[in-house]
């Protein structure tokens, strides 16, 4: 489904949209009542990830929040970390020992 979380499968849900009027006895009013209860439908916080692939890659996927947050994803690294090769290592290292 479109609007459908890709790992557990949360979709949109049906609930009630509750209207009210009047202040609450704790305010100092006479109470709220209800004046109408319509149906509506609550849906999922999906976010479009990329998602890192066991196998290697990414992979954009529609994932809700929770997911995200349970660490039921691995988001993809954008960029490879910083790292100095062995190389440039060695060169600075007999450089350094040169003076």
């Amino acid at each position: 489904m479109a609007r459908s979380c890709e790992i557990c499968g949360k979709g949109p849900q049906m609930g009630n949209s509750v209207e009210t009027r009047g202040k609450a006895k704790y305010l100092g009013g006479v109470g709220t009542k209800l004046t109408g209860i319509t149906r509506r439908q609550f849906k999922p916080n999906l976010q479009r990830v990329k998602v890192a692939i066991p196998g290697g890659g990414a992979k954009s996927m529609r994932v809700c929040t929770s997911c995200i947050r349970s660490g039921a994803v691995r988001k993809a690294v954008k960029q490879k970390p910083f790292r100095l090769t062995a190389e440039k290592d060695a060169s600075k290292a007999a450089a350094k020992s040169g003076k």
